[in-house]
């Protein structure tokens, strides 16, 4: 089982959390969640569930978890969720630094002899992306130092509230 990844993205003006785990041998699937603040914007399952009595599985996996992990990245810095991020009221800022710059686009058919009409669109050039790496934490195997419960803790027992254990 690997550890996953986290990553925070300033993509636009506006910082995202890019989140992939491993479900573990019980759910052999890697998870991939991009979120603003606690809006999940995209997310993607690859199960491995056909490959789980491969040698050196783990190696496997994390190598799997770094590829989806980088092509969520990717997709976002690519524009991929402009529409659903300002679908859910995510206000997008364009590139100050940078301005749009037009591009020349020019259709025709083939089978026509007439001359191509060229349109202009302008396309803005994408603000660069800041990537800030966090600490890779192992949340399986992290020390107790605080007597305080934890937060997977206090929502596992306000989901439970009232249930009877069995």
């Amino acid at each position: 089982m690997i550890v996953g990844f986290n990553h925070n993205v300033s993509y636009r003006s506006v910082d995202f959390h890019v989140q992939t785990e491993d479900g573990g041998l019980k759910r052999p699937q890697l998870v991939t969640l991009l979120y603003h603040g606690g809006t999940i914007i995209a997310s993607q399952k690859t199960s491995y569930a056909d490959i789980i009595k491969v040698d050196a599985l783990d190696h496997v996996v994390e190598e799997l978890a770094k590829e989806q992990h980088k092509g969520m990245l990717r997709r976002l810095t690519k524009g991929e969720f402009d529409e659903r991020i300002v679908e859910l009221g995510i206000p997008l800022g364009a590139s100050a630094s940078q301005p749009s710059q037009p591009l020349n686009i020019t259709e025709s058919s083939p089978a026509e002899s007439v001359q191509p009409e060229e349109k202009s669109i302008t396309v803005p050039t994408p603000e660069p992306v800041t990537i800030i790496e966090e600490p890779l934490v192992d949340k399986f195997r992290q020390p107790k130092v605080s007597h305080e419960p934890s937060l997977d803790d206090l929502i596992y027992a306000y989901l439970t509230a009232g249930q009877k254990q069995e």
